[in-house]
């Protein structure tokens, strides 16, 4: 079948993919920015792309018309604009119309459990736009999930963090809340299955794990599989604000998120029964199995992807390609360049930057900096790398965001998510057996230029050392 995926640089769409693939379906991937595309899922003959904004109405005519079925796995967790209500249901109402103008029979759509009489407004949004997806064209199949377990996933990542730096916790009232968590696994199961059976078409069906577990519970029985002793003691005096600050600044969160998962943890995700088990015969596994089977694919690098990715993990929110080109004038510019030696051995330094390898010189102001970044509400260091020796467009790397990234013309490019008063942006380019290492800063009025004076010092002996580690043998 050919089948139209959404959210396909998101973290359920690109593990969606290779099972799609591997039923000898054709896919046609929506993005809203192509450069964000991994060059493995560009250069797959059985996929193609189309550049699609759901909330631009004049792009939606490059969905192909003949598509047999579509996915919609569109959601923004963390999207700080008031109106994110309405923009969620016009985007359902524009993806709604262009796919009742093809062939689909079917469109699949992954939601939240939503049977709490007190939704947070983001799980009220995603019941909406299931209502707004309902059609007399096509058949809907609307799947909804609790906690999502898995490697790089929000909620594993975050009760990773508490649970690896905290031997002892004090928490709010909201760990009591009761939850039904689902393996990530079970999740592409149920979503991979589905396609063309009847028996699901205009249905709903809540899909979880074989447990009810409250936060605190997750928390202690991650601790286990990972031989930890946690102590976890709960306090009712911490306001949702309080708990939000409590969110970001012990783990990889970001503010704006963690504000949307504290409003939602407050609401009970229980899942009605159904026979989808049965049906689509799966078995969801056990919440210790999820966290299990999420460290093997930790310790074996092989993450395909992660929240940490996404645009909402940072201050970026535009077309890779707008930034790419790095601005000249009204800049300030720290270059440096050595002759390489070994250019194979430094190209695999700088794809492997950052994250747990660090930046090679100076790894503590590096820190502090970050620090600095997350007291003034930015992202600081936490994000890591998703991947230790790979990068790709559009990954997030530390407090930068990967713009380009292409070994065969040896150039990485990364632009600056970090609180500034201005635009940054770190180049590394091999041309003729030389490194070019450029720092670029474009300044946001006379607050800008006292910024780059004030770090300027700094950069001589931290860029200077960087590029001499990059370049060493």
């Amino acid at each position: 079948m050919k089948i139209l995926l959404t959210g396909t640089t998101g973290y359920i769409g690109k593990r969606l993919i290779p099972l799609l693939l591997e039923l000898n379906h054709k896919v046609v991937c929506c993005v809203r920015d192509k450069d964000r595309v991994p060059e493995v899922i560009k250069n797959n003959e059985n996929i193609s792309i189309v550049e699609v904004d759901f909330l631009k109405k004049e792009t939606l005519n490059q969905i192909p018309k003949d598509i047999d079925i579509a996915y919609y796995l569109i959601h923004s967790m963390s999207a700080d604009t008031k109106d994110f209500e309405k923009l969620e249901k016009q985007c359902a109402l524009n993806f709604k119309t262009a796919i009742e103008n093809t062939n689909a029979i079917q469109v699949i759509y992954l939601s939240g459990i939503v049977n709490d009489d007190n939704l947070s407004k983001h799980l009220a949004s995603r019941k909406e736009v299931e209502t707004t997806l309902r059609s007399n064209i096509y058949a809907l199949t609307t799947f909804r999930a609790g906690i999502i377990v898995g490697s790089g996933s929000a909620s594993f990542e975050i009760i990773r963090d508490l649970v690896e730096k905290l031997p002892l916790m004090i928490v709010p009232k909201w760990v009591n809340t009761k939850s039904q968590y689902i393996a990530i696994r079970d999740v592409l199961a149920f979503l991979s299955k589905s396609i063309g059976k009847t028996e699901l078409y205009n249905k709903s069906f809540d899909i979880f794990g074989p447990e009810v577990l409250s936060y605190k519970q997750m928390m202690l029985q991650f601790s286990e599989v990972r031989n930890f002793k946690r102590y976890i003691y709960s306090v009712p005096v911490m306001t949702p604000k309080l708990s939000s600050y409590w969110l970001y600044f012990i783990t990889a969160t970001s503010y704006k998120l963690a504000i949307s998962l504290v409003d939602s943890m407050k609401v009970e995700v229980i899942g009605k029964p159904s026979d989808i088990n049965k049906i689509l015969g799966v078995n969801p596994m056990s919440y210790k199995e999820a966290v299990e089977k999420a460290f093997n694919m930790i310790e074996q690098n092989s993450i395909f992807s992660s929240w940490k990715d996404s645009f909402v993990s940072g201050r970026f929110n535009k077309k890779l390609s707008q930034y790419i080109e790095v601005p000249n004038f009204g800049c300030y510019k720290d270059i440096k360049k050595r002759t390489i030696i070994d250019e194979s051995k430094t190209i695999e330094k700088i794809w492997s930057i950052g994250g747990g390898n660090g930046w090679y010189y100076g790894n503590s102001l590096w820190k502090v900096r970050g620090y600095l970044d997350k007291l003034v509400g930015g992202i600081g260091l936490r994000r890591g790398r998703t991947h230790p020796s790979k990068l790709s467009a559009g990954d997030s790397l530390d407090f930068w965001r990967v713009l380009y990234a292409n070994k065969k013309e040896k150039r990485l490019l990364l632009y600056a998510e970090m609180k500034l008063p201005g635009e940054a942006w770190l180049e590394f380019a091999i041309i003729n057996k030389t490194l070019y290492q450029r720092a670029v800063f474009r300044p946001n009025g006379l607050l800008g230029r006292l910024y780059w004076y004030s770090v300027w010092p700094f950069h001589g002996f931290i860029f200077n050392g960087m590029i001499n580690k990059l370049t060493k043998v």
